[in-house]
């Protein structure tokens, strides 16, 4: 044979080979199934589900499947918020699944990641009072908090059974015991713990048990962090390596708190996530907290909206973090309508650690840094990290082996945020010899700071004092004289101002997915929370740090969720009778939007006041949201009207509901900002035309008083015009209801091809006791 034939031949086996590797390259995938779809001759969905991934006809390929291949394995059933099963398919076996009587649709799997004390105090709840949210709610006693996260460690002082009572009669759900974790780590505080693994190991193979409990424990710290902070007992005292001192105390002190961890080291995988929805509904939970998230996707792909719709329809309130991908627009995740989507906001609590520079200037950080401090009135050599390393971009960053001992020994090093995380940069720093550390932001991350808990002395600064530092350095160079620094830890400071701030990181709208609903929904405490923390893990959470502390500070929107899902439980326990709709009604129309100071709230990573796609609604303020005066409530049929109006299909829109739906109805009754949402957001597109018009229909529920009227007061968007009818609304009892219209007429703006506008108001209704605040958002859009 030529050797040009038989280099052909070989390459066409490769290719074959190839192609035979990606077939059977398999992916977890979650399918839904109708529920009444199961043949008689099966005595469980379970059976008929393995019974179908055995039938499926294979090709040749699969010969090359060892026996140990699990080809026909169920991961997970799911009966509650969701009906079917997860499994490992190649994408030819999940395409035949979803061509099978039976199948509604076949989803792909996505990897989700965790978002990530005085805050009770700074929202307005104090033990002291005698009336009030804490009060009425008896500290949430009784309602029960799902948080699905990374587990939790049962035996920290927060979540302690001291004087509550028996376990809820309501209450089916477990204590499953597992590695380091016996049933008897519940109690009446902590009264149920599972963990949700089969996922995670679907796709990376068994667990590594020497690095994470195959068990409800909790091996990041996150879980017990956010768990503690929607529902932790008062502990005192309580800080993090000296900083913080005071009373630790979650949002509902008497809450019971149900654990599903389903996040490992790989991340959260969404077979997971929903098997853990599904439990907690079938256990019995309240409130769920999730402070995880991913890409925004169709909610007919995203099983996190799937599993928290179900819950919803459950009458289960369902919160979860906005991410931490701010400050830049469309970064917001977890945007279903039927999910309260929370950003962050700071307290007015800060940790000043401070520099001091040879030439006299002292430049603001913060840090929770609590190990020895450098040497008292004196100054170390300073350096740039990007100019010292052989690789400047590698060493401006401070990565793992980019430090050169010689250089960095003895002196502070000045590195570039990004890439590895903000401890591990003070890992390397200290590895190579170096005294103390400076973190600059760079210009996307602006001023907004974070404090951590460092292995090295050091400290946190904004963009803009990062170049002066660097300037500083190069002009000591170019002098031939050594740069002088030092820094100067300053304690905890309270009574801060401004606050509330929108912090930097904390995710902005406009919505990806259906941006005539406004999210994040509220903004709630996330910058440097206070609370429980394992003891497996330092404070810095980097392996090495062998530090231990039974409180540690932390921030993201991930610690701003769970402050809104323990008031949600409050809420819930004072007025048992409000849907999920109707308890996130109450914490937006109450929300403020002003700081301590009584100016607009400020975008931390600008310093310029903050808009409506920064904080939603505003800051939750709790006190006011017990007694909201009306409530905006929806039932799950009107979440069905909106994924009709949004255009999904009825195949997607039942994947979504479980519900068959004909969508004629809806799209006669309005459009997609019909919902009744207690935020107005319109988008308009400028086609040639001098002026648009919408409007929305909103129908209000008294919970207030009876023989209640309330006035409307419009504060327009700059240059719209709205006007709302009837501008009088009054109830004659509690409970009536009563619809009006609100109509927004916009005029053409001159925009660049491609560009857009922002414009916000509100319409407050007032009886004079009660201000029910509402958004409107008008988005105008100039096309290409």
């Amino acid at each position: 044979m030529p050797k040009s034939s038989l280099f052909c031949t070989l390459l066409l086996i490769v290719i074959v080979f190839a192609l035979a590797d990606a077939e059977i390259q398999r992916k977890t995938f979650i399918i839904r199934v109708q529920r009444d779809a199961k043949p008689s001759i099966f005595p469980t969905h379970k059976h008929w589900y393995e019974s179908t991934l055995r039938s499926l006809s294979t090709t040749a390929i699969d010969d090359k499947l060892s026996d140990s291949t699990d080809v026909s394995s169920v991961i997970h059933t799911y009966e509650t918020v969701f009906h079917g099963f997860s499994a490992k398919l190649s994408t030819s076996e999940a395409q035949k699944i979803e061509s099978l009587s039976g199948i509604v649709a076949v989803i792909p799997e996505q990897v989700r990641h965790v978002h990530t004390t005085r805050s009770p105090e700074f929202l307005g709840l104090k033990t002291s009072d005698s009336a009030g949210l804490l009060k009425e709610s008896d500290f949430g006693s009784d309602l029960v908090i799902g948080v699905i996260d990374t587990g939790i460690w049962p035996e920290r002082k927060s979540f302690n059974d001291r004087e509550l009572g028996p376990v809820p009669t309501k209450w089916k759900g477990q204590c499953v015991a597992g590695e380091d974790f016996p049933a008897t780590s519940c109690n009446r505080k902590l009264i149920g713990a599972r963990y949700f693994s089969d996922g995670y190991e679907a796709t990376n193979g068994k667990m590594n048990e020497t690095t994470e409990f195959r068990s409800p424990r909790d091996s990041d710290g996150h879980g017990t962090h956010t768990a503690s902070i929607a529902a932790g007992r008062y502990v005192f005292p309580a800080s993090t390596l000296g900083y913080a001192r005071g009373i630790a105390a979650g949002m509902a002190p008497k809450a019971r708190l149900a654990a599903y961890k389903v996040c490992w080291n790989a991340g959260c995988y969404d077979s997971d996530i929903l098997a853990a929805f599904d439990v907690a509904a079938a256990d019995g939970v309240d409130v769920i907290s999730l402070s995880v998230g991913g890409v925004v996707v169709p909610y007919y792909l995203d099983a996190i909206a799937i599993g928290a719709f179900g819950a919803s329809d459950a009458g289960i309130f369902v919160s979860a973090s906005a991410g931490n991908g701010g400050p830049g627009g469309l970064t917001v995740t977890n945007v279903a309508p039927w999910v309260t989507t929370v950003g962050a906001g700071n307290i007015d609590r800060d940790f000043p650690a401070n520099i001091k520079l040879g030439n006299g200037k002292i430049i603001s950080g913060v840090s929770v840094y609590g190990g020895p401090a450098l040497a008292p009135h004196k100054l170390y050599p300073l350096i740039y990290a990007g100019s010292e390393g052989s690789d400047g971009y590698s060493s401006s960053l401070c990565l793992e082996g980019s430090l050169d001992p010689n250089i960095v020994r003895g002196k502070i090093v000045l590195c570039d945020r990004g890439i590895n995380s903000r401890a591990a940069k003070g890992e390397v720093v200290k590895k190579a010899g170096g005294v103390g550390m400076i973190l600059a932001n760079g210009v996307f991350d602006g001023e907004g700071l974070v404090a951590d808990c460092h292995v090295l002395p050091a400290t946190s600064v904004g963009a803009i004092a990062g170049e002066e530092i660097r300037k500083y350095i190069t002009e000591m160079v170019k002098s031939k004289t050594s740069a002088m620094a030092t820094i100067i830890f300053r304690g905890t400071r309270v009574n801060v101002q401004p606050a509330p701030v929108v912090t930097a990181f904390s995710a902005r709208g406009p919505n990806p997915e259906s941006p005539e609903i406004l999210k994040p929904d509220v903004i709630a405490p996330g910058l440097n929370i206070l609370a429980a923390w394992p003891d497996g893990v330092g404070p810095s959470g980097i392996p090495s740090d062998k530090r231990r502390t039974e409180f540690n500070i932390l921030s993201g929107t991930s610690m701003a969720c769970p402050h809104v899902s323990g008031l949600a439980a409050l809420l819930k326990a004072a007025h048992p009778e409000w849907s999920p709709a109707a308890i996130r009604s109450a914490l937006m129309t109450t929300a403020y939007t002003v700081d301590n100071r009584g100016e607009t709230m400020l975008d931390e990573s600008t310093g310029n006041s903050s808009t409506v796609m920064d904080y939603g609604a505003g800051h939750v303020h709790p006190q006011k949201a017990m007694n909201p005066g009306l409530i905006y409530d929806l039932s799950s049929y009107d979440y069905v009207d909106f994924l009709c109006n949004s255009n999904y299909t009825t195949k997607n829109i039942q994947l979504v509901t479980r519900k068959y739906t004909d969508c004629s109805r809806a799209k006669r009754a309005g459009h997609v900002g019909n919902l009744n949402y207690p935020s107005l957001s319109a988008v308009f597109q400028q086609y040639g035309k001098k002026k648009w018009s919408t409007h929305f229909i909103r129908t209000v529920t008294n919970v207030g008083e009876s023989n209640s009227v309330y006035a409307v007061t419009i504060k327009p968007p700059e240059g719209l015009a709205v006007t709302v009818q009837p501008e009088r609304l009054a109830f004659r009892r509690v409970g009536q209801k009563l619809n009006f219209l609100v109509r927004v007429q916009v005029r053409e703006e001159k925009l660049a091809p491609g560009s857009s506008i922002l414009k916000s108001g509100s319409i407050v209704w007032s009886d004079g006791k009660h201000n029910v605040t509402s958004p409107i958002v008008v988005t105008i859009q100039q096309p290409l």
